[in-house]
C-alpha cells in the first residue's frame, strides 16, 4: 500500500486516463476488532464499483473486464493489519494503486476521466510529514516522520554507512560521535554526500527537515551543507544506530515547539485580516473563495469535517451524513483547491479557531 504523496505522484494521478478512471474510497480502522468490518464494507465498495463498470453502456466489455480484474488485484494487496483511518483504491485499465491514509474518507465510488486525489491530499497536508537524519561519523539514516511516529526510510540511497579504520567503539561512547572525526577530510566527504543524497529527496518530497547530531557534526553541516545547513539541528547524539522510538523522542520537544509557533503565527494573520477585511470563516465562505482562487491562507482544525449540500444557488448548506445529495468530503475538497491556487494550508489544534467555525482564511484581495 502506498502512504507517501510526492509532487510527481501527484501529478501522475491527475492525468486525465480512458474512461473509465475508478475511485474507490472506504474508511477503516486501526483496531483489530474492527478489521472484519472494514473487509466487508471494502468488498462491498467494490462489488458497487463493478456494478457501476456493469451498467455503464460508455464502458467497452474488454476496458469493463480489465478495471474490474485491477479491482481484484487491488483489493489482494490491501493489509488491513496495518490499515490507518482511510483506505482509497485507483483503478483504470492497465493499472491499479492503493493507499493507506491517516484521515478518514467518505464511503463513495467514482467513475470518471481522473482518479479522485483530494482526500490524498488533504491526509498529506493534515499528518504534516517531515523527514529527520541521524548523522554520526559512520552512518547517516533517514526517518520517515508524521502523525506522532518516525521510521526508518531505505531510499535514495539511505543510509548511507562507510568503515573507520581503528574505530575505537568504546571511545566513541565515551566522547560522543563525531568531536575529532568530524574534523578529518575523509568524514566531510562523506557527510556532504549525506548533504546531496538529502537534497535530492528533498527536491522530489520537499518537507520540514531535522537533522539530529553531536554539535561537532552539525557545525560541519552548517559549513558544508545545503539542505541540511537549513533545517532545524537538534543537538543529541548516538541516535545514527537508534531505533525509532529513540529519535522521535529526541525530535518531538522540538517538532512540538515548531507547531506551536505555527499555530501562533497563523492566529496573529488571521486576526490581522480580519482588521483589514481580508478574512473568510465557515465552511460556506471559504468554499466560495477557495473556488475563486482567493485564499492565501488556509487554517483547518484537524478533525474538523462537515458534509454540505448546495442550496440550488451559490451556497452550501448542512446536511445530514449519508444523504445522496450530500458532500462529505468538502473540507478535503478546499484544502486541495486551495493548493492549487498556491494557497499556505494549515492544519491546527481543535478549537484554535474560537468563533471560525472550524475553518478560515486569509484571503488575497
Amino acid at each position: 500500500m502506498e502512504h507517501a504523496l510526492s509532487p510527481t505522484t501527484l501529478a501522475e494521478l491527475r492525468r486525465p486516463r480512458p474512461y473509465p478512471a475508478v475511485s474507490v474510497l472506504t474508511p477503516t480502522h486501526r483496531r483489530a476488532t474492527e478489521h472484519a468490518e472494514d473487509r466487508v464494507r471494502l468488498r462491498n465498495a467494490l462489488a458497487d464499483a463493478k456494478k457501476q463498470l456493469e451498467a455503464d453502456p460508455a464502458v467497452p466489455r474488454e476496458r469493463r473486464i480489465d478495471v474490474a480484474d485491477q479491482l481484484d488485484r487491488a483489493l489482494a494487496e490491501v493489509d488491513l493489519g496495518h490499515a490507518e483511518d482511510g483506505l482509497v483504491i485507483f483503478a483504470a485499465p492497465g493499472e491499479h494503486q492503493v493507499w493507506s491514509l491517516a484521515r478518514t474518507v467518505p464511503e463513495r465510488v467514482v467513475l470518471s476521466d481522473t482518479f479522485l486525489t483530494r482526500n490524498l491530499v488533504a491526509a498529506q497536508v493534515a499528518e504534516r510529514p517531515f523527514w529527520v537524519l541521524t548523522v554520526s561519523a559512520d552512518r547517516v539514516a533517514l526517518w520517515n516522520g508524521g502523525a506522532g511516529h518516525v521510521a526508518e526510510e531505505r531510499a535514495g540511497g539511505f543510509p548511507l554507512t562507510r568503515s573507520r579504520e581503528n574505530f575505537d567503539a568504546e571511545r566513541q561512547m565515551q566522547i560522543g560521535d563525531m568531536p575529532s572525526a568530524s574534523r578529518d577530510e575523509t568524514t566531510r566527504r562523506f557527510l556532504r554526500e549525506a548533504d546531496n543524497a538529502m537534497s535530492r529527496i528533498m527536491r522530489r518530497y520537499p518537507r520540514p527537515l531535522y537533522v539530529v547530531g553531536e554539535q561537532a557534526a552539525l557545525s560541519v553541516l552548517d559549513e558544508l551543507g545545503t539542505v541540511t545547513k537549513d533545517a532545524v539541528h537538534v543537538r543529541h547524539g548516538g541516535l545514527a544506530h537508534g531505533t525509532p522510538e529513540a529519535v522521535w523522542q529526541a525530535v518531538q520537544p522540538v517538532i512540538a515547539s515548531e507547531e506551536h509557533r505555527t499555530v501562533e503565527t497563523v492566529g496573529r494573520e488571521l486576526e490581522s485580516a480580519r482588521g483589514r477585511k481580508a478574512f473568510a470563516a465557515g465552511v460556506d465562505e471559504v468554499w466560495q473563495n477557495a473556488s475563486d482562487g482567493r485564499i492565501q491562507l488556509l487554517a483547518v482544525e484537524e478533525n474538523y469535517r462537515v458534509a454540505v449540500r448546495a442550496d440550488g444557488g451559490d451556497h452550501l448548506v448542512p446536511a445530514e451524513s449519508g444523504d445522496l445529495d450530500a458532500r462529505e468530503d468538502i473540507v478535503d475538497e478546499i484544502v486541495e483547491r486551495c493548493l492549487d491556487t498556491g494557497a499556505d494550508v494549515r492544519f491546527v489544534p481543535d478549537g484554535a479557531l474560537g468563533d471560525a467555525q472550524g475553518i478560515a482564511g486569509v484571503l488575497r484581495y
